[in-house]
C-alpha cells in the first residue's frame, strides 16, 4: 500500500530571507522599509550578499 507525501510549508518560504538586488521591486520594499535610498540597497546588497538580515544591518536598521 502506497502512502501519501506530507504536504507541508516546510522550505518554501526561504526566499523571504534574501533580497534579490536585481528586481527593482525588492529593492523598494527595502528601501522603503529602512528608509534609505534604492541604490544604498543595491551597494549594500552587492558589499554584504542577499542576506536580508545582512543588508538591514548594513544599512543601519
Amino acid at each position: 500500500m502506497a502512502t501519501a507525501k506530507k504536504k507541508t510549508a516546510r522550505g518554501r518560504n526561504q526566499d523571504r530571507a534574501r533580497v534579490a538586488g536585481g528586481q527593482d521591486y525588492e529593492v523598494r520594499y527595502e528601501a522603503k522599509k529602512t528608509g534609505r535610498s534604492a541604490s544604498a540597497v543595491k551597494k549594500a546588497v552587492k558589499k554584504v550578499g542577499s542576506s536580508r538580515k545582512r543588508v538591514e544591518k548594513r544599512l543601519g536598521r
